[in-house]
C-alpha cells in the first residue's frame, strides 16, 4: 500500500511519523489525573495523533477509550448521539448485555433501544427527536463512565463546536460534570485557535484552565525526512533530502500538504524522486483540485476575491487593513478589507495566526496565484 496515508484514517505506528514528545506529554497527562487541550490548526494531524496515543499498548491495555468528531455537529443533541453510539461501540463485547448496562444508567435514552424483527435482538437505534433531554443525557452518560472497572479516556476533537452549540449554558454544565470525574481523562482538541485559546486561557470561560494545554506544530523536518525516506528505500527507491526540502519549505511542513504530494510522488513509481518530481506532483495535485477551485471562487464578492488575491500574492499576509497593503493591492478601502476578511474567517477560507492571515487551503491559495496574480 502506499505508506503516505491521506485519508485521515490511523492505520498503525509504521505509517505515523516521529510525535514522541507529544504522544509521551499526553500519556503524562492522562496517568497523572490531568486533562489535555490539544491546540493545531486544520490538517496538522491532531487527529492521528489521538488515535495513536490511544493504540498505544500501554494504553489500549489500560483504559477504554473513545473519541468523537464534533466537525459537523449543531447542537448538544448530536454531540449525545455520537458519544453514545461510540460507548456502544467500543464497549460491545458481550452482546447485548453491554446496551442492557448502558441503558441501565442512561435512563433518558432507552427511547433508542428497540428490537430487530429480523433477528429479535435489542439494537441501539437512535435518532436526534428521541434526545428530549441532552444536558441531562451527558451527566448520565458520565455516571456511566464513572462507574466502568477500567479507567476511560474521552477525546472529543473540534470541541470549539460546543460554543456555537443554541443550548444555554453547555459549555458551564458540561465543566461541572468533568469536573466530577475521577475515572475518566479528557483530550479535547480543536483547530480554531483564537477560539480554543479564549475556552481554556479566559477567565470569564467555564473550562478555563482546567486543562494542561499541548500545542501541536510542524513535524521537525530531518524527523520527517527521516520516515519518508525509509518508506521509499523499503519500495527500493530513492527520495533526495533536496526534493523533501523544497516540498517541506512550500508548505512549512503542514502535515496533510506534505503527505498529500509524498502520497503522489510514490503513485508515480519513478526510481528517483527530485525537485523535478516534486513539482510535476504539485502541479497534478492542483490541477486535479482545478475545477472545485474555480466553483469556490466564483462564490465570492469581488471584494472578497480582490483580498484573497492579494493574500495568495503575498502568502503571508500582514496588517491585512494597514493603508499599505490596501495601497499595494489596489484594494478599495480599509474598512471593506476588514469586513471581508471577517466573512472569510468565519468560513474558515482564511486563518489568522497573530497579525497575519493565510489562505487556509494550501492549494487553493497556489491556484489563485497561478491564475491572477501577475508573474514578476
Amino acid at each position: 500500500m502506499n505508506p503516505f496515508i491521506i485519508t485521515g484514517e490511523y492505520i498503525s505506528s509504521e505509517y505515523f511519523c516521529d510525535r514522541e514528545r507529544e504522544t509521551s506529554t499526553i500519556e503524562s497527562n492522562v496517568v497523572n489525573g490531568r486533562n489535555t487541550v490539544l491546540i493545531s490548526s486544520r490538517r496538522m494531524g491532531k487527529t492521528g495523533l489521538i488515535s495513536h496515543f490511544l493504540s498505544q499498548p500501554g494504553i489500549n491495555a489500560r483504559y477504554k477509550s473513545f473519541l468523537i468528531d464534533l466537525y459537523s455537529t449543531n447542537s448538544l443533541q448530536e454531540m449525545v448521539m455520537m458519544l453514545s453510539r461510540e460507548i456502544i461501540r467500543k464497549s460491545k463485547t458481550t452482546g447485548e448485555r453491554v446496551l442492557e448496562s448502558f441503558v441501565d444508567v442512561v435512563k433518558s435514552l432507552r427511547p433508542g433501544v428497540k428490537m430487530d424483527p429480523v433477528t429479535g435482538q435489542l439494537v441501539f437505534d437512535l435518532s436526534l427527536g428521541e434526545i428530549s433531554h441532552p444536558l441531562e443525557s451527558i451527566e448520565e452518560i458520565f455516571e456511566y463512565l464513572e462507574a466502568s472497572p477500567q479507567p476511560c479516556i474521552v477525546a472529543i476533537d473540534e470541541f470549539q463546536q460546543i460554543a456555537d452549540y443554541p443550548e444555554k449554558n453547555t459549555l458551564a454544565l458540561l465543566r461541572t460534570y468533568v469536573q466530577r470525574c475521577r475515572n475518566t481523562s479528557f483530550i479535547f482538541a480543536g483547530s480554531k485557535r483564537r477560539m480554543m485559546e479564549k475556552l481554556f486561557n479566559s477567565p470569564s470561560e467555564p473550562f478555563y484552565q482546567s486543562c494542561v494545554p499541548l500545542y501541536l506544530e510542524a513535524i521537525d523536518k530531518d524527523e520527517y525526512f527521516s520516515f519518508a525516506e525509509k518508506h521509499f528505500h523499503n519500495a527500493g527507491r530513492s527520495l533526495t533530502e533536496g526534493c523533501f526540502d523544497e516540498l517541506y519549505k512550500t508548505f512549512d511542513g503542514h502535515t496533510w500538504y506534505v503527505q498529500r504530494i509524498l502520497n503522489e510522488m510514490y503513485a508515480s513509481n519513478e526510481a528517483v524522486l527530485t525537485p523535478v518530481q516534486y513539482h510535476e506532483a504539485l502541479d497534478y495535485v492542483i490541477k486535479l483540485g482545478e475545477k472545485a477551485f474555480e466553483e469556490q471562487f466564483r462564490t465570492y464578492s469581488n471584494s472578497q476575491k480582490q483580498l484573497l488575491i492579494a493574500i495568495a500574492k503575498e502568502g503571508k499576509a500582514d496588517a491585512i487593513t494597514s493603508m499599505a497593503f490596501v495601497r499595494r493591492h489596489a484594494l478599495k478601502s480599509p474598512s471593506t478589507v476588514q469586513s471581508s476578511a471577517r466573512q472569510l474567517y468565519d468560513e474558515e477560507v482564511i486563518t489568522r495566526e497573530d497579525n497575519s492571515y493565510y489562505i487556509s487551503n494550501r492549494l487553493f491559495s497556489m491556484w489563485i496565484r497561478e491564475n491572477y496574480c501577475a508573474i514578476v
